[in-house]
């Protein structure tokens, strides 16, 4: 799907067709549609090819008149009752008169250009648009990192009552969301940094502090997700330390009661036997015999600890 969008006093105004100066957001789009641009833009089909791809990493790269970038973009995805994270490349494609958004599927910070929610955007200012939709990606990984923390700190908080293994693997889920963002914004952070050396993107003096803000939103969220990153894992690993004790623990208790079962079997075992001699051959020896066997049996056990 295609649809062009352009500041007009001010205002992100959805238009019927291409203009110069125009955003042209593609979402999802034909192979008729690609074709269409490839013809009327002059864009390479590989620019096209690179966007569409799911597995494609964050880089830059220019042939002729356009230029490509590829930034990855955080989504989130309700999954039964549980939220995960993930991301997508997004694809910008800046050409002589144009700024073209690639993806493939549509995502929240694509509906604050088009609903106006960003201020202060000017789609015929290409290089100061792209710097816009960067800075609202990073501040979307921004958003998405607190709300991770909460949630990892509400599933901590249900693991202290009652260790379950979907809080477990919310947990996991979780710490994979935190790697996808960290690597994302790493090979985002070198993107910008060479959008920052003004070789391959036109850069004017006014855009140098919004790619600094950039640069900084990019840098601060991956600092952020590194440090929730060390504290998951080691919540993971005193989990699983927990866990591993407690079961120590009742195996513990279930070989002490088993040793004290054993005596009035092994007491009941010998008086069972077909042979004579034995002590005080009455029925109620063994039987205070075995109790007070498993009496002192018990109490040395519970001074070892084992119960």
């Amino acid at each position: 799907m295609l649809s062009y969008y352009k500041t007009i006093d001010g205002q992100m105004t959805h238009l019927e067709a291409c203009e110069p100066g125009c955003w042209i957001n593609c979402i999802a789009p034909t192979d008729a549609e690609i074709n269409g641009m490839i013809a009327d833009f002059k864009v390479e089909p590989d620019f096209f090819r690179a966007a569409m791809d799911e597995e494609e990493s964050s880089h830059i790269d220019s042939e002729d008149d356009s230029t490509l970038i590829i930034i990855d973009m955080p989504v989130a995805e309700k999954t039964g009752g549980n939220i995960t994270y993930t991301t997508t490349p997004l694809g910008i494609i800046i050409t002589e008169k144009n700024v073209i958004t690639v993806a493939t599927k549509n995502n929240p910070v694509l509906d604050e250009f088009t609903d106006n929610v960003v201020r202060g955007v000017q789609t015929n200012l290409k290089t100061r648009f792209i710097l816009h939709l960067m800075l609202r990606i990073a501040t979307r990984y921004l958003q998405y990192l607190k709300q991770i923390d909460k949630i990892s700190s509400h599933v901590e908080r249900e693991l202290r009552k009652s260790m379950k293994n979907s809080e477990l693997i919310q947990l996991l889920d979780i710490e994979k969301s935190l790697v996808y963002f960290s690597s994302s914004l790493k090979g985002s952070e070198i993107t910008i940094e060479k959008i920052m050396r003004g070789r391959v993107v036109k850069l004017y003096e006014e855009d140098q502090d919004l790619l600094e803000d950039v640069l900084i939103e990019v840098r601060q969220a991956i600092e952020m997700s590194s440090i929730y990153l060390n504290i998951l894992s080691g919540t993971m690993d005193a989990f699983a330390s927990v866990i591993s004790n407690n079961l120590n623990i009742v195996m513990k208790v279930l070989a002490s009661i088993t040793l004290l079962i054993s005596i009035p079997t092994v007491i009941s075992s010998f008086y069972g036997m077909n042979v004579d001699g034995l002590p005080l051959p009455y029925f109620w020896f063994p039987l205070v015999l075995a109790v007070v066997s498993m009496g002192v049996a018990y109490f040395i056990l519970r001074k070892k600890d084992m119960f």
